[in-house]
């Protein structure tokens, strides 16, 4: 029997727990293998608490980090792609930036989050 996901509003979930910063509901949304890819994060991190602690640095640097989503649509069963703006202010230099990008999640069986590709 397969599972049904809903990956889009995984993702819409998976956002709205990263823009509040809700650390403990983020961490809970991964596998325990998940790889997340993004130069804004460092590159290639693999494994939870590795992503986790590289999301915990990013959101240092830039605690008033505000995204939003200007697309959010499935594309399977177990993945969804997001395109997005965000905007923020790095503590360490008092730079304010703005990014534009792409993000796309896939699900594991679980519906846990196993892969995240960011572009942008």
């Amino acid at each position: 029997m397969s599972v049904i996901h809903e990956p889009a509003k995984t993702l819409a979930r998976f956002h709205e727990v990263t823009n509040a910063q809700d650390f403990a509901a983020i961490e809970a949304m991964f596998a325990p293998e998940v790889v997340y890819v993004s130069q804004g994060v460092g590159g290639r991190i693999e494994g939870r608490d590795a992503v986790m602690a590289a999301f915990r640095t990013y959101f240092e640097e830039y605690p008033d980090q505000d995204a939003k989503d200007k697309k959010l649509e499935a594309l399977s069963p177990n993945s969804a792609r997001s395109e997005w703006s965000l905007t923020g202010t790095s503590t360490k230099t008092g730079v304010w930036r703005e990014r534009h990008g792409a993000e796309t999640i896939t699900l594991d069986d679980d519906g846990l989050i196993i892969r995240v590709d960011v572009e942008g």
